[in-house]
């Protein structure tokens, strides 16, 4: 598959990378080829160019920016990402620092950045998921207790068996929680993971849902 990611910070990296072990095509979009040089350099077969390429070169594609930037960076590209499943990796992590391992949000409890960028481009086919987990263990984790469980939401449903699909090509376990709505739960997990990081230097972890033997 075609793979356009627009963005070049760790996710962006560790996505590419995870996608091209499996053999997709990558093209990474970013405003800084700079960022980029490394990553290009280890990775050969990996493509790079702007944002308006990755989108334009995407049969599917994956944004992950800074949350504040995340709609706008849609804005220019909305047009070549119609009708194409786009997975928003996003948080919406309000510019404050945290507050005893508390990330601040942007968005309130009866809102998400998932919906907002729903709102905003009706055409794109959003699908929440990869932004409840750090970089390393964003790809084939390996933890105790088995895979971890990729939550996923979003309103095609064909969108989210292809989410689904590529997570656990990726090493995941998959949970569909249903509408765009239901980022409004998924996005602070991102919160949740991140307390072990900013109070114990914990960023290996993941979450799972288990059910009854």
């Amino acid at each position: 598959m075609k793979i356009g990611i627009i963005g070049s910070g760790t996710v962006a990296r560790t996505l590419a990378a995870g996608l091209l072990d499996l053999g997709h095509d990558v093209l990474l979009g970013t405003r800084d080829p700079a960022q980029l040089q490394a990553f290009a350099a280890a990775h050969p077969q990996a493509r790079l160019g702007s944002a308006a390429d990755a989108a334009a070169f995407a049969e599917l594609a994956v944004l992950a920016v800074k949350g504040t930037a995340a709609v706008e960076a849609v804005r220019g590209v909305a047009a070549a990402l119609a009708g194409k499943t786009v997975i928003d990796t996003n948080n919406p992590i309000a510019d404050a620092p945290p507050v005893d391992g508390v990330l601040p949000y942007f968005t309130g409890p009866n809102d998400s950045l998932l919906e907002r960028l729903q709102q905003a481009y009706p055409a794109v086919k959003f699908v929440k998921a990869f932004n409840s987990v750090g970089a390393a263990a964003m790809v084939q984790p390996t933890l105790a207790g088995g895979p971890p469980t990729m939550f996923i939401a979003g309103d095609d449903a064909a969108s989210k068996a292809e989410v689904a699909a590529l997570a656990k090509a990726l090493g995941w376990g998959v949970a569909d929680m249903g509408s765009a709505r239901a980022a409004r739960a998924i996005e602070p997990l991102c919160m949740l993971w991140c307390i072990p990081g900013f109070l114990a230097n914990d960023w290996v972890h993941a979450f799972r849902l288990l059910h009854p033997a």
